[in-house]
């Protein structure tokens, strides 16, 4: 009788070692060396994605016949997708604990028209989803729920039911019964992708599986699992504020440059199509220390509020507090302000909102957070019919900005009168009736803003 293989797994990467070790020499990591106990193999092959007797194939003789996705009946989800889910797919959505992933995947089944869905729930009762469906406007009666943890009875079911869509919540509650780890442990998440991903492909049907986060905001697990799925999406949003937003991390079958915004409401997440204007207050005429940045995401445009309050410090260290938004990018600002503007910001405290609880990487609102930033100093609203797109560099010069066309458009459409841009995004021609205002540094800024 072969024995048993005890080994010791990283948690963070899934590294593995003969002997515990404190620190993992791959991650980095301290203490996250866990032994688990693997059965030896009973000598069964692995399945293929071809099938019982795979062949070679010359490149030439390939068919580029174009395969018809399968619609999840959300723009928003379709969009992120690159048209929907591609037969055969592994899909992971990956997000905080109550964000929405089960109600986003509960309802994708839902709005599946036409399409024989198998939902997978190994962390909530038939009961508990039966309550959640109620809740929700949409019903389909193709959806068919299976209560298991089981990998093994899991592809079973599913070969003899033969689904269109599989849908998994979660993938950290599936166990296979080749290892005595728990369930979430590295080897167990490691053999349910693997096995997922030889049964989609073989059969054809795609998968969607959830996935946890760990407390650093990346997906729980070892690292080989985002590398073994064909697509990672993420799933973000504040718990204070209502908006979620669907990143493409990883997209084998489309571009990462997409992303869906989401409204939580009590019947589940309604789709946003136009979110410049729920991210944009449109009354605030009189009031100082707002300013509409022109954002991009991928190659999604839309306007962002940029909301500051600059007040004199009442502690010996000065506040800069950000919500949103890089808390060192708005020290490297305040830094620009104070040397090439001649600007007193070291006693000042600063604080930083974008409205609608979205965070924003996007470079090109610096412009709006300098704008921002100088009408709460100076207690002077900038106008609700401004907006700005420009990037800041070190030496106090408004930088170019990409796909800059697109800015325009997005803030003309929403009847915007002007948008400050850097000279070297000269365009020619302004799209509609906006009128574009060039500026080459933060004094010619401050000096177009606030002239008189």
């Amino acid at each position: 009788m072969a024995k048993k293989k005890t080994v010791y797994l990283c948690q963070n990467c899934g590294a593995e070692s003969s002997k515990w070790i404190g620190r993992c020499p791959y991650c980095g990591e301290w203490n996250t060396y866990k032994e688990e106990t693997i059965h030896p193999s009973k000598g069964e092959s692995q399945p293929s994605f071809a099938g019982s007797s795979p062949s070679i194939s010359p490149l030439s003789e390939i068919s580029l016949e174009h395969e018809q996705r399968l619609s999840t009946r959300y723009d928003e989800v379709d969009r992120v997708l690159g048209g929907g889910m591609v037969p055969g797919s592994l899909v992971l959505i990956g997000g905080e604990p109550g964000i929405g992933k089960s109600t986003l995947a509960l309802q994708v089944a839902l709005r599946a028209k036409g399409v024989k869905v198998l939902y997978v729930s190994g962390e909530e009762s038939l009961k508990q989803l039966k309550l959640r469906s109620d809740r929700m406007e949409e019903h389909n009666n193709e959806v068919y729920l299976l209560n298991e943890t089981g990998l093994e009875e899991i592809v079973q079911q599913a070969e003899d039911f033969k689904p269109d869509l599989m849908i998994i919540d979660s993938i950290q509650t599936l166990f296979s019964s080749q290892f005595e780890s728990a369930p979430g442990s590295v080897s167990q998440v490691r053999q349910a992708a693997t096995r997922l991903l030889y049964f989609a492909k073989s059969s054809g049907i795609p998968i969607l599986t959830i996935g946890h986060i760990n407390k650093e905001g990346s997906i729980a697990g070892p690292k080989v699992l985002e590398h073994i799925v064909d697509v990672v999406l993420q799933f973000e949003g504040d718990h204070n504020y209502v908006y979620r937003v669907l990143r493409s991390l990883k997209n084998r079958f489309g571009s990462t440059n997409e992303l869906g915004i989401f409204e939580m409401r009590q019947a589940g997440l309604q789709e946003v199509t136009n979110p410049s204007r729920l991210l944009v207050n449109q009354f605030h005429d009189d009031l100082s220390g707002i300013a509409i940045a022109s954002t991009l995401d991928g190659i999604r445009p839309f306007l962002v509020e940029i909301q500051s309050l600059v007040s004199p410090s009442s502690y010996g260290t000065p506040q800069r507090n950000t919500t949103g938004f890089d808390t060192r990018r708005l020290s490297m600002l305040l830094a620009v302000l104070e040397k090439r503007a001649k600007l007193h910001l070291y006693n000042k405290d600063v604080f930083l909102n974008l409205a609608g609880g979205i965070r924003v990487t996007d470079p090109a609102i610096d412009l709006a957070i300098l704008a921002s930033l100088l009408s709460s100093l100076m207690d002077k609203p900038l106008g609700a019919k401004t907006c700005f797109a420009g990037e800041v560099g070190l030496s106090g010069e408004i930088r170019a900005v990409n796909q800059i066309e697109k800015r325009v458009q997005e803030a003309d459409k929403l009847g915007y009168q002007q948008i400050y841009l850097s000279q070297y995004n000269n365009l020619q021609k302004a799209p509609g009736n906006i009128a574009l205002r060039y500026v080459n540094t933060v004094g010619e800024l401050m000096a177009k803003l606030f002239k008189g």
